[in-house]
């Protein structure tokens, strides 16, 4: 600690100027301490553009007030943001999580001052990124400024998140815990799903799968496997069970094999310490981790991705209801594809079969103005509780006939009546 000079949060946030690009770290990485100091002196300030993907904790820069002082850009949208881009008051970035660092390299998107949180420093200088790589590297490596908050509660991650202190013109210490997101309880449609999912599972086979319920239901029903890797955008503590199992060894990687490789990492402190300093686990640059033509090298990779809804030709809209945005094209698409060009790849589309209000996930047609996120020729599987739907090599027809099958009884009828409409009885 001894070779770094800290600021004061106030001398920190005035180092942002009026008409700065500031880009804040991702996830649980977010620096809450740094965001409040900026914060402080706002209305000092006007069209601030403020980029990040999903962050964590509170997002005080999307409150009404602050409209005309800071201009919001997304590029995965969380609940901290969602109400903004509604309104209109801040905006969405549609963007594969695997080039949002190239359109930051390439100063598509340029930044002026990055707000990052890492590790304390080692002995050589250097501190970590810690649970979030992402797009963060690029930032910091592009950003004409970078303000770090030091934080003893960041793991110590290794990969492409060690970055030395001479990369960071300014500090500022605050001790603030991680944000912890903990394992949900799993509904029995969701362990349904999840057993289905096991099903597709090869032993050897390399995952990806995102947080949430369905990725959690899934891996509980994994302990029986042998030999799997993981090379993941992210993951949580589900993994950590198959871990100390055994049953996760990425013995048969191809890229870095005996390592777990993510991107960032979001759940309680327990994974957090996991990550710390452990040296098989790789936090690399999302450019690298989402990269297809990285993918595909691995075997047998299963790439579990949700939706908002499928329509019965197989369009998935994951990133909006309607016109409304509610998270982001992340990197669904860079594992669908790597998946299915991986030897013995499986793309999975998992969803429950209706949402918390009864209605069908699996409609005749997307809602005016979804988004489609994956389109219908690069869907494979499609999965919920009532059951597996394999539509690679199927026509329009036949995959309307093998979606409605694992539909929610209650809404087959209605999706038989729209099949029938559509292709005039010929189905």
């Amino acid at each position: 600690m001894s070779s770094i000079n800290f600021i004061s949060p106030e001398q920190a946030a005035g180092y942002i100027q009026s008409g700065d690009s500031v880009y804040i770290h991702s996830v649980a990485a977010a620096p809450q301490f740094l965001i409040n100091a900026f914060m402080q002196r706002a209305h000092e300030l006007r069209n601030v553009r403020i980029l990040h993907l999903h962050t964590e904790g509170e997002a005080p820069y999307a409150n009404p007030e602050y409209e005309g002082i800071f201009k919001v850009c997304s590029f995965f949208v969380g609940p901290n943001v969602r109400q903004a881009i509604k309104e209109g008051r801040a905006d969405y970035m549609p963007l594969f999580l695997s080039e949002v660092p190239l359109v930051i390299r390439q100063r598509l998107v340029p930044i002026d001052v990055a707000l990052i949180s890492v590790s304390l420093p080692d002995k050589h200088g250097y501190v970590s990124l810690g649970c979030s790589v992402d797009s963060t590297l690029a930032a910091v490596q592009m950003s004409k400024k970078v303000i770090a908050q030091v934080n003893r509660f960041m793991p110590r991650a290794l990969g492409d998140a060690p970055i030395h202190v001479s990369s960071i013109d300014h500090f500022v210490e605050s001790d603030i815990p991680l944000p912890e997101a903990p394992m949900p309880k799993l509904s029995q449609s969701e362990m349904k799903i999840g057993e289905h999912i096991a099903t597709l599972v090869d032993n050897g086979a390399t995952l990806q799968m995102g947080i949430g319920s369905i990725p959690n239901a899934a891996l509980a029903n994994l302990t029986n496997h042998k030999g799997l890797g993981v090379h993941t955008e992210m993951f949580s503590d589900g993994l950590l069970p198959l871990i100390e199992r055994g049953v996760i060894t990425n013995e048969y990687k191809k890229i870095h094999p005996n390592h777990i490789v993510s991107s960032f990492v979001m759940g309680t402190r327990k994974v957090y310490d996991f990550i710390h300093n452990n040296p098989r686990v790789l936090m690399l640059d999302a450019a690298f981790v989402n990269d297809t033509a990285i993918i595909r090298q691995n075997p047998k990779v299963t790439a579990i991705n949700s939706a908002i809804e499928i329509d019965l030709t197989g369009q998935v809209c994951a990133d909006s209801i309607g016109t409304s945005i509610y998270s982001g094209v992340g990197g669904q698409m860079d594992f669908i594809r790597g998946a299915s060009y991986s030897p013995g790849g499986k793309p999975i589309i998992a969803v429950n079969s209706t949402t918390a209000k009864g209605e069908s996930k699996i409609v005749p047609t997307l809602k005016t103005g979804a988004g489609v996120v994956t389109t219908r020729a690069n869907v494979h599987y499609v999965v919920t509780e009532y059951g597996i739907a394999n539509l690679y090599g199927k026509t329009l027809k036949e995959r309307a006939v093998e979606l409605i099958r694992i539909a929610h009884p209650n809404h087959r009828e209605a999706l038989e009546r729209a099949a029938y409409d559509r292709w005039k009885g010929r189905i």
